[in-house]
């Protein structure tokens, strides 16, 4: 068989393969969902999430910043005295600030991208009902 062929008939194959996909979910996919097509969103529990995350990052932006007075002050005396724990101190305490930053950020993130999402779906979900109940009249009208 000539490339051409083999290439045709792979070509072949391929269209009726992904034409099978699109056009028919399988009974089990075996990918551990549930086996229908349909996606699902539960806006009760990705507002809880998002909730959460608020709530998360509320707590975070307050409470992970308790101990930064006291460690600088500990770090700046122990430096004054010529201690080397002093600087090892005050990295300590930078490399927290930075880290409790890049956790209120991502919090911030969770939230309002599910925020987003959520308002986004409704959007969509409205605009597709008026598009299909103006069909439906333009239909019976016909």
């Amino acid at each position: 068989m000539a490339f051409d062929e083999e290439w045709a008939a792979a070509r072949t194959a391929a269209a009726a393969n992904v034409s099978m996909r699109l056009n028919h979910v399988p009974a089990d996919p075996g990918n551990g969902g549930g086996g229908g097509g349909d996606l699902e969103l539960n806006q009760d529990h990705i507002g809880a999430v998002g909730g959460e995350a608020f709530k998360l990052h509320e707590r975070l932006s307050t409470d992970g910043k308790h101990a930064d007075v006291a460690t600088s002050d500990a770090a700046s005396a122990l430096s004054k005295e010529s201690f080397a724990s002093g600087a090892a101190l005050l990295k300590v305490n930078s490399r927290w600030e930075s880290q409790v930053k890049t956790l209120v950020a991502a919090c911030a993130n969770i939230s309002n991208g599910l925020n987003y999402s959520l308002s986004s779906h409704n959007k969509d979900e409205k605009q597709l009902y008026a598009e299909f109940t103006t069909s439906k009249i333009d239909e019976y009208l016909k």
